[in-house]
């Protein structure tokens, strides 16, 4: 891990560089939010993933405590707390999307071999972004991402409707609302990934196993 300035308030620590960099980044993140909840980090206000990193952000004024993160970070280590075992979410999914033809000629295999292999993935939020409620899906595991060498269409729609299931460039993705995107459409569920009405408003987290399975119709 390396670890990065971000002004006086935060810190930027990367994991670029270790075995398995989302591991690392999602273990560091479930330790510094236990260290939080414990009072151990008082002054840290939020932990933001993303891809290969996690910035530590405190109260404007009030100084990042690099040593107390660095606590957190070995406390974490050391705990096996099986209690803290990941949430899961199952999905329903019809495979029809615009894209799930053209995923099926690169991969050289059938659209209904794309949609199997979509479901046979165990997936993990690594980091929400883009959009509320907008979760990147790596492949979680020890199995490989079957879609790891498909990347983004060569031109973004306008619009991608709510709810649309899609792959790029190694992860995998349901977009909350509708918006432009450039991503590989392979279906669609009607699970609700937004709601600001409830309690928290987004169905998924980093951390949240996702597991798309076929739905009725």
């Amino acid at each position: 891990m390396r670890e990065l300035p971000a002004g006086h308030d935060a810190v930027v620590l990367d994991f670029a560089l270790d075995e398995s960099p989302t591991d690392a980044v999602l273990a560091a993140v479930s330790a510094l939010r236990a260290a939080i909840e414990a009072g151990g980090l008082v002054h840290v206000t939020d932990v933001i993933p993303s891809a290969h990193t996690v910035v530590v952000q405190a109260t404007p004024g009030r100084g990042i405590d690099v040593l107390g993160v660095h606590r957190a970070l070995r406390s974490g280590r050391a705990r096996d707390d099986p209690a803290r075992a990941p949430a899961e979410v199952e999905i329903p999914v019809i495979y029809d999307g615009d894209d799930i033809d053209d995923v099926a000629r690169l991969l050289d295999t059938s659209a209904e071999e794309v949609g199997r292999l979509h479901r046979d993935t165990s997936w993990r939020v690594q980091f929400m972004g883009f959009a509320p409620g907008f979760g990147y899906l790596v492949a979680a595991g020890p199995a490989s991402d079957p879609f790891a060498t498909v990347g983004r269409r060569s031109e973004p729609r306008t619009r991608v409707p709510e709810g649309a299931v899609a792959i790029a460039a190694g992860y995998s993705a349901v977009y909350p609302r509708q918006s432009p995107g450039g991503w590989q459409l392979l279906g669609r569920t009607e699970i609700a990934l937004w709601d600001q009405t409830a309690t928290p408003p987004a169905l998924l987290a980093p951390g949240t196993i996702v597991r798309f399975v076929e739905a009725r119709t």
